[in-house]
């Protein structure tokens, strides 16, 4: 029988709770970097299609990504699937735990300093909702929103607040004419739906189909879209 051990490579405390990134290793398997808030799976190195998913379907949105926000860090792949992408300009990802991107910077995430290194990256160690109240107007061209899995999906209880009509005012704000906001849920989420046509004037839920490890699974993604300049 395969045997899976855990091995714990780094312990952070915040006011939000416990970090964890530990190595997960199965006999005959490569080893796995895994990420757990307060003992909840976030993410792993083993499965990323999902994130690359969000950033190659947002960037499809916007004719020109010059500017692009990417709220959550996470392992870092949603933010390597944009700049994958030569349009892209100017990278701001934003993280509210600190320590998670001393762990990429300092290579304890070990392809993180490769991905830092890409001059077009700025990390910021914030709040979203703080980052974007205080942006200058008008400054992005496309904003992800992937610090859960949806509104179903919260790391933190006060992530639910990401999904109503005064943050995402904010998301608006910072955009520029033609600017798109993208928010990845993994189930459908209408009272979401609601707030972004709320805030935007329109909404659109796209399905998105993802195999994960063999397994049909449908995520969404839920667009505000502001209208071109004449």
């Amino acid at each position: 029988m395969e045997s899976v051990r855990y091995v714990e490579v780094a312990r952070a405390e915040s006011e939000r709770g416990e970090l964890v990134l530990r190595e997960r290793r199965d006999e005959g398997a490569p080893s796995v970097l895994e990420l757990r808030a307060n003992g909840v799976f976030v993410m792993d190195t083993l499965e990323t299609s999902t994130e690359q998913a969000l950033a190659t379907a947002a960037l499809e949105l916007v004719e020109e990504p010059r500017a692009v926000v990417v709220a959550g860090l996470g392992l870092g792949f949603t933010m390597h699937e944009v700049l994958r992408d030569s349009r892209v300009e100017r990278c701001t990802v934003v993280e509210i735990e600190e320590e998670l991107v001393a762990w990429m910077r300092s290579g304890t995430i070990p392809h993180g300093p490769a991905l830092l290194a890409d001059e077009r990256v700025t990390v910021v160690v914030a709040d979203i909702a703080v980052a974007l109240a205080e942006a200058r107007p008008a400054s992005y061209d496309l904003l992800l929103l992937d610090v859960d899995n949806g509104p179903g999906y919260l790391v933190h209880e006060e992530n639910a607040a990401l999904y109503r009509a005064p943050f995402l005012t904010s998301a608006r704000r910072a955009l520029r004419p033609g600017g798109v906001l993208v928010v990845w849920s993994a189930n459908p989420a209408p009272e979401l739906e609601d707030a972004v046509r709320e805030v935007f004037g329109d909404a659109e839920a796209r399905p998105y189909d993802v195999l994960l490890q063999d397994r049909d699974e449908q995520y969404w993604l839920y667009l505000g879209r502001l209208a071109a300049a004449d």
